[in-house]
């Protein structure tokens, strides 16, 4: 399974740009878009666990660890451009993909993890990104490029936008488009890509498995933004996507185990019958195929954020996203963060999500599937469920950089504690720290 969601959080920053012009009757002078170079170092720590792991069939551990960090160094080029270079890694121990191959241990077992090499895993990852904004400073266009790479997964991407200010720069227009070219390197269950394992029941144990013909994934997007000032203390915003992903969009190691096949086993014969138990460590039940879903999916998500200033202290910012595909998954998301100005220089921050999804078309639970379905999957990631995330942040800001390191001056520091939890079950927990600094 991939685990976006775990460099979500970390590679979102802004970088702002203001205007300064004044006229007399020979010389133009403008502000630079970025005085000086900026740097941004951010770090994550995130842990989860549950029961439903898509590596068993949706059972099992799902019990995992990953640290991450990006370093994202932003340079002014002129008066205009700006270079904007993002370096990551991230690594991660799960015992959920270490039942990819479970057999290198005596007793095999999805309920506790092997001590195989799909057990951990590392991300890496750049992108670099040109931005150029006219003399009056309303109109701006970019263009990125990124790469990352892991064990078994690569991917290239490429994208561009371009954003307009009206109205005084109270109204503002946004268009972007990003493609990102993958390619699987197939890691399948081994006993599927093996079958040398013992077999209790009687039979040979013939799976229906056959590997994939394509390990191509393609994913192309197109987002359009709109914001308005309403007044003085209300700013909105909303935005409308259209994603397109093509190509093999199922997980080579999520298992599936069907109703009407016969079960086969690897451990011991005697405790087959307390298989579906948690405390049963000695058997591990053989793969009747993998996943297998759709080579194409269209996703529609629409979106409103809508900023109210009570007061110089306390800023409410809300959040709502109703997303829905041809896989017959729909989901709402809800926020609402309440940033509140302590002092000069802290802000604390209280947050919470809601979010709930209807489950695809495809999913069904371990052994609810049959052989004859064209598709399936036991991912609980696409199943019905809720979730609620709740935590805090806190801030600190020092505009005129008094504290420093080497040459650079700190500017911000941002720690962020957010506790997740869903109804199937997973339970997560996510760490965040950022610090800006400014060349001087």
């Amino acid at each position: 399974m991939r685990y976006s969601l775990l460099i979500l959080a970390l590679i979102i920053t802004s970088f702002g740009f203001s205007q300064e012009k004044e006229k007399d009757t020979t010389l133009v002078f403008k502000k630079r878009v970025l005085e000086s170079t900026e740097v941004d170092f951010l770090a994550s720590y995130y842990n989860q666990k549950g029961v439903h792991s898509s590596v068993s069939g949706g059972m099992g551990s799902e019990k995992l660890s990953d640290i991450a960090s990006n370093i994202i160094v932003a340079m002014p080029l002129n008066d205009d451009d700006v270079l904007t270079v993002d370096v990551g890694l991230s690594a991660y121990t799960s015992a959920s993909s270490s039942n990819i191959n479970p057999f290198d241990s005596k007793n095999p077992t999805p309920w506790q993890s092997s001590s195989g090499a799909s057990e951990q895993d590392a991300l890496a990852s750049l992108v670099l990104n040109y931005s150029h904004s006219s003399d009056d400073r309303n109109f701006l266009w970019n263009a990125d490029v990124s790469f990352s790479n892991e064990y078994d997964y690569t991917s290239f991407g490429f994208g561009g936008g371009v954003t307009k200010l009206l109205n005084n720069k109270n109204s503002e227009i946004s268009f972007k488009v990003n493609a990102y070219l993958d390619q699987w390197r197939p890691i399948y269950p081994k006993e599927l890509t093996d079958g040398n394992y013992s077999s209790y029941g009687g039979a040979s144990y013939t799976p229906m498995f056959k590997k994939w013909d394509s390990t191509a994934r393609n994913s192309y997007s197109a987002s359009v933004g709109f914001s308005q000032v309403l007044t003085k203390k209300s700013q909105v915003s909303v935005f409308f996507d259209v994603l397109r992903q093509e190509g093999m969009l199922s997980t080579p190691y999520h298992r599936i185990y069907f109703a009407d096949k016969a079960n086969y086993y690897f451990g011991d014969a005697n405790a087959i019958p307390n298989y579906e138990s948690p405390n049963n460590l000695s058997v591990y039940r053989l793969a009747d195929d993998i996943e297998r879903l759709p080579k194409t999916r269209f996703k529609l998500p629409i979106g409103l954020r809508w900023n109210y200033f009570i007061s110089e202290k306390v800023v409410v910012r809300t959040y709502y996203r109703y997303y829905s595909d041809d896989w017959d998954l729909k989901a709402h998301t809800a926020s609402i963060e309440l940033p509140i100005k302590l002092s000069d220089k802290f802000t604390l921050s209280p947050m919470y999500r809601y979010y709930t999804q209807t489950q695809s078309k495809y999913f069904a639970p371990f052994e609810k599937h049959v052989s004859t379905e064209e598709f399936y999957t036991s991912d609980y990631d696409l199943s019905t469920f809720d979730a609620n995330q709740y935590g805090f942040g806190l801030t600190y800001t020092d505009i005129f950089t008094s504290a420093k390191i080497w040459k650079f001056g700190i500017k911000n520091i941002d720690f962020r504690f957010n506790r997740y939890e869903r109804t199937d079950g997973l339970k997560a927990n996510i760490a965040t720290i950022g610090f800006k600094f400014v060349m001087q």
